[in-house]
């Protein structure tokens, strides 16, 4: 399966309009959001669980990063809330779900294949001193990515001219980036060489944002 797999074109989707497909697993569901590859895939997605559902038991051979978007996600090494980044590297497994429900953003088959830097954090906790209205948090950092989050006052501008792609997803609030208005869980995908702009609604943006990343995206290793 391939879905918004051209990573020189300029994409946008407004992912709380798409219908939730299910999953092979029970009670999960997903908006898929650009895929490379079936059930093992390159996959950028929001995942909605029940409450009580959860996947069996599993290794990420390519690598997992997410953020909890609403609700408590859980698994053998804890509980992540509403607000947590992850990021699960390869070779790293566990058994995922919620008692009460969640929904999270997922990336999988994106890390570099030796990364064994497995973390949480708590992204408002990272938040620097605001500047012009931005505070940003840098999530995450390596030869091949920028991963960062971002509080926007209202009418407040965030820009990048990152080498390697720009990939966001609105968190909270929304935004405006050229013709489109992004509200929560709009995310938008630039290709290499395209630079970034984008200005706060009048209720601010919560934004997450990865960079550097896009000339690595390929399909999963057999």
């Amino acid at each position: 399966m391939e879905l918004n797999a051209d990573f020189s074109e300029r994409v946008v989707v407004h992912a709380d309009q798409l219908e939730w497909q299910a999953s092979p697993m029970k009670g999960v569901e997903r908006r898929m959001l650009d895929r490379i590859g079936g059930e093992v895939a390159r996959a950028t997605t929001i995942v909605r669980y029940a409450p009580g559902s959860k996947f069996s038991a599993h290794t990420h051979s390519g690598g997992e990063e997410f953020i909890v978007l609403e609700g408590v996600f859980q698994d053998e090494h804890g509980d992540f809330p509403a607000g947590t980044y992850v990021r699960n590297p390869p070779t790293t497994s566990h058994t995922p779900g919620s008692d009460a429900g969640c929904t999270i953003f997922v990336k999988l088959w994106q890390f570099d294949m030796d990364d064994r830097n497995q973390f949480r954090k708590d992204m408002a906790a990272e938040l620097g001193t605001p500047s012009d209205g931005v505070a940003t948090a840098t999530l995450h950092e390596d030869d091949r990515e920028r991963v960062t989050y971002s509080h926007l006052d209202p009418g407040a501008v965030l820009t990048s001219d990152a080498a390697g792609g720009i990939e966001i997803l609105v968190i909270g609030g929304s935004v405006t980036a050229g013709e489109d208005t992004l509200d929560r869980n709009g995310w938008l995908r630039l290709p290499e060489g395209t630079p970034l702009s984008l200005t706060a609604g009048g209720d601010g943006a919560r934004v997450w944002m990865k960079t550097g990343h896009l000339p690595f995206a390929k399909a999963p290793a057999a």
